[in-house]
């Protein structure tokens, strides 16, 4: 009898000894299997990681290709025959470019639009007349260096009013962002003016053949019907210079003359079945001995299809 119990207890241990020995076997399979996942999983993110950055240094090599293309096609004509505005598209290994290009004289230069440009600038993206031609002001204070010590020490202590630990420039402004920086803006105009600001125009006038309708309603002398029926004929005149100046009536002054050697590009890559990279430019082609300048550049980060187009602002 005590044999039997013996024998009993000794396969009820070892019964249980081998269960303990499977659920730990089960345990170490189960933690081999998540491992298992989680490397897949890592393998997988890096793998995505890596054709993302692959997408994006393509992407960036595309949009020098089309930068340098462009200036190409303007270096075609001489500077005075040079299209102001054009687009095109190409087929690049594998990948759809389309490329938009334009004078930035459609653009008003923060540096050297008169001051009565910019508050009607101001005034036609919604703001007070009032507080348009402080505005205005304000930003040529900011871009101009005072005739003595005194002048510059009381623009400056009009910031120091204000709580601000920001200076003016008293210099040019180096880039359209700068415009957030001036005394009393708020942030929802900057943004409203951005589209239609640059540095890069370099003359005080802006072209109306080819510059946004707010643009041309900026320039000093225009009134509403002025700037319908010039809209409305603005097509048709393309080619007449002045047709096109006689309709603009007392608006068809200098400012309304501008010329630039600068052209913005808007870049759109499209991989075909990946993801699209857009990106602007502003260059001056044959600038010196180079085919080209390159002023500024700023690319946006790869979107979905069917995304809308961020807009950039260099």
């Amino acid at each position: 009898m005590r044999r039997r119990i013996s024998s009993d207890r000794l396969a009820c241990g070892r019964g249980a000894q081998d269960g303990f020995i499977l659920i730990a076997v089960l345990w170490m399979l189960a933690a081999l299997a998540a491992l298992v996942v989680i490397v897949s999983q890592q393998l997988e993110s890096s793998a995505r990681l890596l054709r993302l950055e692959d997408g994006a240094v393509q992407a960036d090599a595309l949009a020098s290709a089309a930068i340098e293309l462009s200036a190409y096609r303007l270096m075609l004509s001489k500077e005075e025959e040079r299209p102001r505005q054009g687009s095109f598209r190409l087929a690049l290994a594998g990948n759809d470019i389309a490329v938009s290009f334009v004078s930035e004289a459609a653009r008003i230069d923060l540096n050297t639009a008169p001051v009565e440009m910019l508050e009607a600038l101001f005034v036609t993206v919604g703001t007070e007349r009032d507080a348009a031609k402080d505005f205005a002001e304000r930003v040529v204070a900011w871009r101009s260096k005072p005739s003595d010590a005194a002048k510059a020490q009381a623009e400056e202590a009009r910031y120091a009013a204000a709580g601000l630990a920001r200076m003016p420039r008293l210099a040019p402004f180096a880039h359209v962002s700068e415009l957030a920086l001036v005394l009393g803006i708020p942030a929802a105009l900057v943004e409203r003016t951005l589209p239609f600001i640059t540095v890069f125009n370099g003359s005080p006038g802006i072209d109306p053949t080819i510059a946004p309708p707010e643009v041309v309603a900026a320039l000093p002398g225009m009134t509403p019907l002025i700037l319908k029926d010039f809209l409305n004929a603005r097509a048709s005149l393309m080619q007449d210079a002045d047709a096109l100046t006689k309709t603009l009536g007392p608006a068809a002054k200098d400012a309304a003359k501008g010329k630039s050697k600068a052209y913005r590009l808007s870049i759109l890559v499209e991989p075909a079945g990946g993801l699209r990279h857009a990106a602007t430019a502003v260059i001056i082609p044959g600038e010196g001995e180079e085919p080209y300048r390159l002023l500024a550049r700023q690319d946006a980060g790869p979107q979905p299809r069917g995304a809308r187009q961020a807009r950039l602002t260099p």
